[in-house]
């Protein structure tokens, strides 16, 4: 357990050390999670939390919304996330918001902010900036933060981590995984954090509504360009037909991907009110410049943006232009 680990050379080391001294300063600390958020925006937040929580440091995770992915409700402290900010906190820490507009709301710009993320489209927008957008997740450099600094990872920190990094490298199977990835995965193991049970909790609790939609979703696929663009699309009055939440179709784009001849897909839905747009693609096509086109951003090979309008197949329309333009 002595092990020491490179950590992100896109990272100034004294980042990590002016990070834990803000913590240590603070007398409320607020954790915010992106809007819509994934396994490893929490993940990372409750690592944090399980650290705070253990010694005794005052804070509150936020997510913007209380409606929370309930598959995830196995990672300790789960149940603390709160869509209410608190009266007071002197510091924010953000995890996995690639734009400051991801935090939700706009917190007062005289409140220290600690950025950790690893997307290409950050901006730096702290006063700390732990941000490598070569990183497998944002849960790595939050394990790296932990390591610089010699901070205990106990079992329950370690399985949040493991979440955050399972689930944003696609299982490990992302370009963004290395060997460093897997040794740190395998330090998180060695503190507690049980692989099997963390797989099953992710993949084996489906819920039946999304088998009801996601054969409706596939069947809006369109093929372009010989096959190598794909395009679908979910409509508003499928997720009522079918009970199903917006999250049980998010697996049908990695269904598209996984057809041989496609190269870039995109998937449109309608979520509070615009039309979401999640980017995939394989090899060098970087869809993050073409999410940035709508004010959107992510990384190489998966991004997102949104479009302020609730017909998904204009949407649709809209960003296949841009991928025409983009895809020659």
């Amino acid at each position: 357990m002595k092990k020491d680990f490179i950590i992100s050379n896109k990272v100034d080391m004294a980042e990590h050390t002016k990070a834990l001294e803000l913590i240590e300063k603070s007398r409320y600390i607020l954790i915010v999670t992106h809007v819509n958020p994934d396994p490893d925006s929490i993940g990372s937040a409750l690592a944090l939390s399980n650290l705070f929580h253990e010694n005794k440091i005052k804070h509150k995770v936020f997510n913007i919304s209380a409606d929370l992915p309930q598959n995830l409700d196995f990672i300790p402290r789960f149940d603390k996330i709160s869509d209410q900010l608190p009266a007071f906190f002197d510091l924010i820490i953000t995890v996995d918001c690639g734009t400051f507009k991801r935090l939700g709301f706009t917190p007062d710009p005289s409140i220290p902010i600690i950025n950790f993320d690893h997307h290409k489209s950050n901006n730096h927008f702290g006063v700390v900036n732990i941000v490598d957008p070569m990183k497998s997740s944002t849960a790595e450099l939050v394990f790296e933060f932990f390591k610089h600094n010699g901070l205990y990872i106990t079992k329950d920190s370690a399985t949040a981590l493991y979440v955050g990094i399972y689930d944003d490298t696609l299982a490990f199977s992302l370009g963004r995984c290395d060997e460093l990835t897997f040794e740190k995965t395998n330090f998180l193991v060695e503190c507690g954090a049980s692989p099997s049970e963390i797989a099953n909790k992710l993949l084996r609790r489906d819920s039946l509504a999304k088998y009801r939609i996601i054969p409706k979703v596939l069947n809006s696929l369109e093929l372009f360009k010989e096959g190598e663009v794909a395009s679908i699309f979910a409509k508003e009055e499928w997720f009522k037909e079918t009970g199903a939440h917006n999250r049980d179709c998010e697996d049908a784009l990695d269904m598209i991907m996984s057809i041989a001849i496609v190269k870039i897909a995109f998937f449109v839905r309608v979520v509070n009110g615009v039309s979401r747009v999640s980017l995939r693609s394989k090899g060098k096509i970087d869809v993050a410049k073409i999410a940035g086109e709508f004010d959107g951003g992510g990384h190489y090979n998966a991004a997102g943006c949104t479009l302020d309008m609730i017909d998904v197949e204009k949407a649709k329309e809209i960003v296949l232009k841009e991928i025409f333009e983009v895809y020659k």
